[in-house]
């Protein structure tokens, strides 16, 4: 991984900030959790995005990921 790689996914994530995404998430041992929600905002380490799970009587979770996840395939993210 290089620093160019860092800064290609980090203003690719910026570029879509207030999106609607998809997020697969690797919990290991053959568990994946997907989530749905909107890009919020993005710093220089991580993301954030706010989910908001509807079917559950949850509140509005803020999630935060770091742009290495992305490049490391712990999440991938989608746009809806």
């Amino acid at each position: 991984m290089s620093n160019s790689d860092f800064c290609k996914v980090r203003e690719s994530v910026r570029s879509k900030i207030g999106s609607k995404v998809v997020i697969k998430q690797d919990r290991g041992r053959n568990r994946i959790e997907i989530q749905e929600g909107i890009l919020q905002d993005a710093y220089p380490s991580v993301f954030t995005i706010l989910v908001d799970s509807r079917r559950d009587d949850n509140p509005p979770q803020l999630l935060s990921f770091s742009y290495i996840d992305i490049i490391t395939k712990e999440i991938r993210m989608k746009l809806c």
